[in-house]
């Protein structure tokens, strides 16, 4: 069996083998601009890699000095063989078309599920003492012990704390959220792109933004994605709406996603390595960095441009990974959403998912255990499963024995026992107002006419909330935990005014105090749930096997997480 590590180590050595001259050009229109993002050889200067790049016929237009990486535009149509053959860089992976007007109108279905349908009434019930109004909801907060009796009084965080939510913006104004915003830290990494290569829609416009530019602000979520997530790790106690894992700490916007919900690879560079340099404690990463689902280094299904694509993202993305996790940064991500064992051979249908060359499109290849999916596959990552209500593994969740480090809560809304959804089983957290209004679901007067939607007023101000699922969810439980460790058992950090924590001690924290959990008995397990289509509800099943001890194994890691067990010591 192949750890997420050990994979990592061997694509990363394949990709050294392979000769520049397998590397063919993509195919691109005479004329056309194209971006890439170049990895720089190792050992080699700033001055030999920027001459190489300029050798290849391409123009730097944003470049990480930390960890030797670039996104470079060109109209050489021939510029991923010209740089194969410059001996100062190790690598290039196509960035997107430049200039290319959307045919289509429709966005990009990527991102969370959204599930339609509840089994009754969503009511919060009467808040216990010392509890949010909508606590009654939190079924995923009392599973792992952060609640009022639990972690909140023995440690609710602490403000010196940073976790950087990278992911695809932050609602800072959010009234659930605001409080523990640091606007002065957050940073956008990424620029809307209106059209993939094809021609079709992906973030839309730039003209139809409210400031009429591709540049969003810092404190802007026009996803949901990373809004949830951050008041799942820390809305603050405040009398409004729900409280977080760490409601003390301090959340910082690090946008590295789309508007769409694609996430790139320079983005995930910068947001890292600014991490790094700025004091921020945790990040959380809900994502997988796209357009391949998993990377491999030779797989024969795929292309040889499209293997030395693979080999730059696997390299790029560990080196900073590195950066942060030597100076502080702990790193958290979600283990997928696809069902499937990462430890196992798989297929992959999805990928490429983004155009990023003319006629580019998905296909279907088998992909071996030591394809990765980045960043939750890199090296001092920590891997989150998802449990639902009753704390089985969620029937979407991705496992693995040796891939899961732990398990959060990220809801599972047919963890009933019929197999039809129930909102109440999903995750509730902030959700932006603007995009509840742009889907119409909200009445005139400001209350929703949706179940996935709840509204809570405190003194004239309203804030959203809304349920959905995915281990995009469980993670951010997790990224809580590691907040709660540092503040916790963390010493002043000098450099950055804040508190700091090993994260190698922080990760031992986690899995050490989690609750350890047992595959089911039998360890195969059939899940079943229903879906309404044309309205009838449609059966769906899947088989997943659980492989490991109690101690550790595919589908728990070492086991739930306990918020209050990681600070009680």
């Amino acid at each position: 069996m192949i750890t997420a590590a050990a994979a990592c180590a061997i694509v990363t050595t394949t990709a050294l083998a392979l000769p520049a001259a397998a590397v063919p050009d993509r195919p691109q229109e005479p004329g056309t601009s194209s971006e890439y993002v170049v990895l720089y050889k190792e050992g080699v200067s700033l001055d030999q890699a920027r001459a190489a790049v300029k050798a290849a016929g391409g123009t730097i237009v944003r470049e990480n000095t930390d960890v030797g990486v670039a996104t470079v535009r060109t109209t050489n149509a021939r510029f991923t063989t010209q740089a194969a053959r410059q001996g100062a860089l190790a690598g290039a992976a196509s960035n997107r078309v430049i200039g290319k007007a959307p045919k289509t109108p429709a966005v990009s279905g990527k991102g969370v599920e959204r599930e339609a349908g509840t089994q009754g009434p969503v009511r919060a019930g009467k808040p216990g003492k010392g509890e949010e109004p909508l606590a009654g909801l939190q079924w995923d907060m009392k599973q792992i012990n952060a609640t009022a009796g639990g972690s909140y009084r023995t440690e609710p965080g602490d403000r010196r704390v940073r976790v950087g939510v990278m992911d695809t913006g932050v609602d800072g104004d959010h009234p659930d959220i605001k409080p523990n915003f640091d606007r002065r830290l957050s940073r956008n990494f990424t620029v809307d792109i209106p059209a993939d290569a094809n021609g079709d829609e992906v973030d839309g416009p730039c003209e139809d933004e409210p400031d009429k530019s591709c540049n969003d602000p810092n404190d802007v979520d026009e996803n949901e994605h990373g809004t949830h997530v951050a008041s799942t790790i820390a809305s603050p106690r405040n009398g409004l709406g729900m409280a977080g894992v760490a409601p003390n700490v301090s959340i910082v916007n690090l946008r590295v996603g789309q508007d769409s919900g694609y996430f790139f690879l320079q983005p995930t560079v910068d947001g890292l390595t600014y991490a790094a340099k700025n004091g921020i404690d945790v990040v959380n990463m809900s994502y997988y960095i796209d357009p391949w689902l998993w990377n491999c280094a030779a797989n024969p299904a795929d292309s040889p441009a499209d293997q030395a694509e693979q080999r730059t993202i696997i390299q790029a993305a560990q080196r900073a990974l590195d950066f942060a996790h030597k100076r502080g940064v702990t790193l958290v991500a979600a283990a997928g959403n696809e069902l499937v064992d990462y430890t196992k051979t798989n297929t992959d249908e999805t990928s490429p998912d983004f155009a990023s060359e003319p006629g580019e499109a998905p296909y279907e290849r088998t992909v071996a255990p030591n394809c990765v999916s980045m960043p939750s596959e890199g090296e001092n990552v920590i891997p989150v499963s998802s449990t639902g209500i009753s704390t089985r593994k969620a029937y979407y969740s991705s496992h693995g024995n040796g891939y899961i480090a732990v398990a959060a809560p990220g809801g599972d809304k047919y963890d009933t026992a019929d197999g039809k959804p129930d909102d109440r089983r999903g995750i509730w957290a902030a959700y932006p107002e603007s995009i509840a209004r742009e889907r119409g679901e909200l009445n005139p007067d400001g209350t929703p006419n949706t179940t996935r939607v709840l509204r809570d007023c405190k003194d004239g101000t309203c804030a959203y909330y809304q349920s959905i699922q995915g281990t995009s969810m469980a993670s951010p439980h997790a990224a809580g935990v590691a907040a709660l460790i540092v503040s916790r058992y963390g010493r002043p950090d000098r450099a950055n005014g804040g508190l700091t924590l090993s994260p190698a001690t922080v990760e031992r924290v986690l899995r050490g105090t989690a609750t350890a959990t047992a595959c089911p008995s039998p360890a195969t397990v059939e899940y079943v749930w229903y879906r309404l289509q044309n309205g009838q509800w449609v059966k769906n099943t899947s088989t997943q096997t659980c492989e490991g001890s109690k101690q550790r194994n595919g589908f728990y890691g070492e086991g739930i997480i306990d918020a209050l067990n990681a600070v009680k010591r």
